[in-house]
Formats: structure tokens, sequence, C-alpha cells
């Protein structure tokens, strides 16, 4: 139970060891994938299961698991991808080095006929050197954790997944091919760009990024240049792994901001759209924001005030720009706090003294929206427990309390190649 009288530090230690848990709890422990949602029957995701890997450092840390069983259940993992097959069968594990986006929780088959997705792809890696990076201890059990993350890092053939114009496409089908759409404008993207450009054996070329950073959106915000992106997700999965303070890209350079910059500017974007709150819904304030990607209500529904309101289930919701149909993310600000401590703690203390159900477990559901009549002051609720945000969860409120994950992979070699071939120069690099 989260008490009103806890310290800052105190709440946000029980919040993040219940994030943490997810990946104790939904973990199958002979292959060591992670599943997507805490529903019965839910299939792994290839994202939650990185940023699981990563997560397991911070538990370590943290005296929430031991190194030694951490390392086991990391290990296990990434011997699951390394064993699993590659090919262009269409329920195979992956291709090319990549692999799809839901997997089979028992076998590891491809799951609902899905893509092969190169940013779930990314964040998976992600997690693999996240592993490599912190367990570095000459045993092995950790000796064999990096040699197989870096077989499967360089495995990875990002090259064959860049058209002729540079960019990487989107997703690949085993019947169809490359989905016709590509990795171009300002999006959680930088981690898969920087792997990709990084890669020991299927580098992709500096073209790639520059395709993907020449149609960002740009707008001026209290006079100040300002990088869209809506949802707020966003603005922060890659930025759990690569610490964005100081280092600038050309584009930054041209705006003499940066991307860490821009994020705490989404931030404060956000809290003034729900301070103005033009679609008039409940709850949102300065201590009620948190727009992004997630789930939400289905069908028209009237709400709290008589209105009639169009909802459509998923969606990048996002601000200023929308859409926005008064469904919140209520872990959103909490994973906001390495960007903006004092603005997400408090949003974060109003959201759960105001709507309590939003916490299962102690754990934060995926969505609710206060807007939608109910017998409880949440109204409409996702109740499902995402892996996707408990992971983001643990890492950013590490980032915060110690930077663990933006210094570690500050120390990993792959990162800064990345980055420098990106065209990023400065501050720690």
């Amino acid at each position: 139970m989260l008490l009103k009288n806890d310290s800052d530090t105190a709440l946000i230690d029980r919040l993040q060891k219940a994030a943490f848990e997810y990946f104790l709890d939904h973990a199958n422990p002979d292959n060591g994938l992670i599943a997507d949602t805490s529903q019965p029957g839910s299939p792994c995701s290839i994202a939650a299961t990185g940023f699981g890997l990563s997560a397991y450092a911070a538990g370590v840390e943290r005296h929430w698991i031991s190194r030694t069983d951490a390392a086991g259940r990391a290990l296990s993992t990434l011997r699951f991808f390394a064993q699993s097959p590659q090919s262009r069968d269409r329920d195979a594990t992956g291709y090319k080095g990549l692999y799809y986006h839901f997997l089979d929780m028992r076998t590891g088959a491809r799951a609902w006929r899905s893509e092969l997705s190169l940013i779930d792809s990314a964040i998976l890696i992600a997690g693999m050197l996240t592993a490599a990076a912190y367990f570095e201890e000459n045993d092995p059990v950790e000796a064999e954790i990096r040699s197989l993350a870096a077989m499967l890092y360089a495995r990875a053939n990002w090259a064959w997944a860049a058209d002729g114009q540079g960019a990487l496409w989107l997703a690949w089908k085993p019947r169809s091919g490359f989905l016709p759409y590509h990795w171009t404008c300002y999006s959680e993207a930088h981690i898969l760009y920087v792997l990709a450009l990084a890669s020991p054996s299927f580098p992709i070329g500096k073209e790639s990024y520059d395709a993907f950073t020449r149609h960002f959106d740009w707008m001026t915000v209290d006079d100040r240049p300002f990088l869209y992106a809506g949802p707020l997700f966003t603005h922060l999965f890659s930025q759990a792994w690569i610490d964005f303070r100081g280092i600038r890209d050309a584009p930054m350079r041209q705006k003499q901001t940066d991307y860490f910059e821009n994020t705490c500017r989404a931030i404060s974007v956000q809290r003034a759209y729900a301070i103005r709150n033009p679609g008039r819904f409940a709850g949102y304030g300065p201590n009620l924001w948190g727009l992004t990607a997630c789930d939400g209500p289905l069908r028209p529904r009237r709400l709290y005030d008589g209105r009639r309101q169009d909802f459509s289930g998923y969606a990048a919701r996002g601000a200023p720009l929308g859409p926005d149909d008064g469904t919140v993310a209520p872990w959103a600000p909490l994973a906001s706090v390495a960007h903006a401590p004092e603005a997400a703690i408090s949003a974060t203390r109003n959201i759960i003294a105001a709507y309590p159900g939003v916490l299962e477990n102690g754990q934060f559901v995926g969505s609710f929206n206060p807007s939608i009549p109910s017998k409880t002051s949440e109204g409409w609720l996702n109740s499902r427990i995402i892996g996707l945000d408990q992971g983001l969860l643990v890492m950013m409120i590490e980032n915060h309390r110690s930077g663990l994950f933006w210094r570690r992979m500050r120390e990993h070699p792959v990162m800064a190649r990345g980055l420098k071939v990106a065209g990023f120069s400065d501050g720690w690099l």
C-alpha cells in the first residue's frame, strides 16, 4: 500500500520495485521470454523481453534479486534466441537476425501472424547489450552472456532492411515482404538507428540516419524550438538507454538544443495542454497528464457531463495536436521522472490519491479514462499490466536515481560508435 506520508524516495522505490516484479512474475523460466501483458495467455513481446533484460541490472543494484538469479535469467533468454529458428518460415522466431514482434511464450514461434519488427528487435538487442555491459564479472555465466550478446548483435542484418533511399523499413512479413512504411520523422527509432549504424557485420550508412531526420516536424513553444511528437513514449523509449544530455546531431546543433532538453519541453507541452484542457475532460490539469500510445474505450459513449465522444480503442494519443479522448496513461508521468522530477512526482501522487484503481498490486495499469461515467473515480479502466510500461518505469526511475543505464551504455562502445556515425558530438562523447 502506498501511504500519503511516504517520502518521495519511498514512493518511487515502491513503484519501481513493483514494476520490476513484472519481469519475475510474467517470464517463462525455461526460455526467458517475457509476456506482453499480464492477461492470461498473452504472447511474448520481444520489446518487453528487451526491457526485462535491462531491468535485471536495476533489480540487482536494488537488492530485489540476487546477481546469480538475474544472470541466470538473462542467460536463459540469450541462449533461447541464439538457438531459435531463423528462416523465412512463417512460424520461425525470426529472420536475418531480427525477430517477430510477438512469440509463443512456450515455443518461441511467431504469434498472431505478427510482423518482423525492426524497432522491437532493436529494443530486444539493446536489452541484450545492457545485460552484457552489466554482467562483466569473470565467471562462466557472465562470460557467456557477453559472448552471446555480441553474437546476436552481430547477426542482426540491419542493412537488409534499408531501402534504396537509405531509410529503414518499418517491418517485414514472410508472404508480403516489407510493409510500405519507413522509419522517417521523429519517433522512438533513435535506438534502432544507433544500433544499426554501429553494427560490426551489417551496418547501414549515414544516409539512412539522414533520411530519418530529414522530415523532422519542428514547432515553436515559448519562443524555443520544439521537435514535435505527440505521444509521450516516443520521447522516452530511446532515452531509457541513451543519455542525450549535452550531445547533439546536426538537426540539434542547428536548433541549439538537444534531445534531452526537447523531451523536457515535451513534458511541459503535455502539462500546459492538460491545464488548458480544450476537450474539457475530467481531471486534466497540472497533475493529471500523460497522453501516449495506449488502449482506450471502444465505440462512441456518453461522458460524465453528457457529451457524446467517439472512441476507437488503441491510439497514439498525444499533445497538443491530439488525438485526445480523455484517456490517460497513469504511468507516463512517473516515466518522465528523469527529465522533470518535481512534475512527475507531483502528478504521480495526485493520480494515486484520486484514482487508486490505476494500481493493481502496486503496478500501474495501462490506461484509464475518468471522463466516462462509472461507479469508481477511474471511469473506464484498462486493467491489464503492460510489460513495456513496467520496463520503461524501471529504467527511467533508475536513471533518475542513479544514472545506472545511462552510465553503463555511455561506456559501451556500440552506443558511442553509433552516435558518432550519426553525427553526434560534444558532451560525454
